[in-house]
């Protein structure tokens, strides 16, 4: 089975997780596999992008794409969500008022088009985004069949609506999806809609949930330990000029 997430793209990270890194912008996709469910998260930055993903997970665990988790509401994150139809959505609470707005619609698209997304594309997967119907306050448990998975709101930090997901391997290690809250293949990016002042309040909270032997994937870039999250926590705070209290 291994082999076959490998062939498709995918790295298998513990009996139950696997991730891809996406082209283009080197984004993160996360699949869970339950017992009788299917997560994904963060699906893709446009509806062909989804429906190739959804394609790929429905090969490797022969089941539909039950549920979908959005880390934040970037586009390179959300605009695939149209692919996966019939699926329940989570995201952190105002992600939906955002996401369901005219406006928050077109400043998807807008931006979609300017880093690189082309228009067509961007156009179809705004217009078709699904917003988030479950809104996660503080930390949810997500039933999978045999596996429970946590969705926690570790933000605001990188965005004002930060979700992590963790799912745990009583047979191995824990695996925390972190969003852009980390980035290992360059500097984490802080928008105009990044919340400097908490970002290192949420890599404490992503800490604590993980642990010091939880491997943690980044939003972009190559599976980390907390030892990284650590240096990259002190990093932001000097950068932000947080205090390391």
């Amino acid at each position: 089975m291994d082999i076959a997430w490998e062939e498709a793209g995918w790295e298998r990270l513990s009996a139950r997780a696997g991730r891809r890194r996406l082209p283009g912008w080197d984004c993160t996709v996360g699949l869970v596999v339950g017992d009788d469910a299917v997560l994904m998260i963060d699906p893709g930055s446009c509806i062909r992008e989804g429906a190739e993903l959804r394609a790929q997970a429905e090969g490797l665990t022969g089941r539909h794409v039950t549920h979908l988790a959005f880390t934040h509401d970037h586009f390179d994150h959300v605009l695939g969500a149209a692919a996966f139809p019939g699926a329940e959505v989570y995201g952190a609470v105002g992600l939906d008022a955002l996401m369901s707005s005219a406006r928050g619609r077109e400043e998807l698209r807008a931006d979609a088009v300017r880093q690189g997304l082309p228009e067509a594309d961007a156009a179809e997967s705004a217009a078709q985004l699904v917003a988030p119907r479950h809104l996660v306050s503080g930390e949810w448990t997500l039933e999978l069949g045999g596996l429970q998975v946590l969705l926690a709101n570790v933000g605001p930090g990188h965005t004002p609506h930060d979700l992590a997901v963790c799912v745990p391997d009583p047979a191995g290690t824990e695996v925390v999806f972190c969003g852009d809250l980390v980035e290992e293949s360059g500097e984490p990016m802080a928008g105009p809609d990044a919340v400097p002042a908490q970002w290192p309040a949420a890599l404490d909270r992503l800490l604590a949930l993980g642990g010091p032997d939880a491997l943690y994937v980044p939003g972009h870039g190559a599976v980390v330990d907390a030892a990284f999250v650590t240096a990259q926590r002190a990093t932001l705070a000097a950068r932000f000029g947080v205090s390391s209290a």
